[in-house]
């Protein structure tokens, strides 16, 4: 590599009688060299950037255009999102209203359903306990007759004698007898 550099070099320091030669001179050389490659740039690529410059001109252009109408559509679409939120919350509004109704509807069927549930089941058992108490009653009334009635023919079988059993049974035969001819 260094025989490559020393080869330039050497070549740089032939005398220059009228023969072309390289100057290695890089501060004398690079503005020439930079004038001469941006001028055939500046020629040649004019062409070329400019058409560069327009597609992408026309690519920038046809997206803002795209964005705008994707923009507009997003615009229909919220307006159209916000319309239907404003009808289900008029909805929403008026399903918790009628709700509300509902409830204290049923809240108020059912208290008076409880109520009357109650009601029956106070006359049910009013009535079981009437019902018990005339039972009790009759079973009471029933012992005291059997009681009393036991009694009587204790007391009629300790008392009687034949003369006055036959002196009973003649006086109720009369008394039939009387009633017979009563209701003749």
């Amino acid at each position: 590599m260094k025989n490559v550099t020393d080869s330039f070099v050497s070549v740089g320091h032939w005398p220059s009688a009228g023969s072309f030669g390289f100057n290695t001179d890089i501060f004398a050389t690079n503005p020439i060299n930079l004038s001469v490659v941006v001028g055939v740039l500046i020629f040649f690529g004019k062409g070329v950037l400019s058409d560069l410059l327009d597609n992408r001109k026309q690519r920038i252009l046809n997206t803002i255009r795209n964005s705008e109408e994707l923009r507009g559509g997003a615009i229909q679409q919220l307006e159209k999102a916000r319309t239907r939120l404003r009808k289900v919350e008029t909805e929403a509004d008026q399903f918790r209203v009628n709700g509300y109704s509902e409830i204290e509807r049923e809240k108020l069927n059912l208290i008076n359903s409880t109520y009357k549930t109650l009601e029956q089941l106070e006359n049910y058992k009013n009535e079981t306990i009437q019902f018990e108490q005339q039972r009790a009653i009759n079973q009471v009334r029933q012992r005291v007759f059997q009681q009393a009635l036991q009694g009587a023919l204790g007391t009629l079988n300790s008392c009687l004698n034949n003369e006055l059993h036959l002196r009973t049974i003649s006086a109720n035969i009369g008394l039939l007898e009387a009633m017979k001819e009563i209701t003749d």
